[in-house]
């Protein structure tokens, strides 16, 4: 995985697991909603976001009728997909600026 993606999983794993004040999280969600409906929801899942449960990989993979590995693989793509827009860049400098 590439830093900038990277950078972004480790933020994903981190609002998971934390949660993150009110208005980056709502930017979070148009970001998200940038992929198409089956990556967004395997994303939102996998790193249990917005209030949803996190998810193992083999539940999302079953839904999906694919391997784990596939399932892990869209996963991947999905972040990198976000991780090169100019909104994540924008929500980046803004947590930055924050800390």
């Amino acid at each position: 995985m590439d830093p900038l993606s990277r950078e972004l999983q480790s933020f994903l794993v981190r609002m998971g697991y934390e949660g993150i004040d009110h208005p980056t999280e709502h930017a979070m969600e148009h970001l998200v909603a940038l992929l198409v409906p089956a990556e967004e929801e395997a994303l939102v899942h996998y790193y249990g976001l917005f209030g949803e449960e996190r998810r193992a990989l083999a539940d999302i993979a079953k839904e999906r009728n694919e391997e784990p590995e596939a399932t892990m693989a869209a996963i991947d793509q999905s972040i990198r997909k976000i991780a090169v827009t100019p909104e994540w860049q924008m929500i980046k400098t803004s947590i930055k600026e924050e800390k």
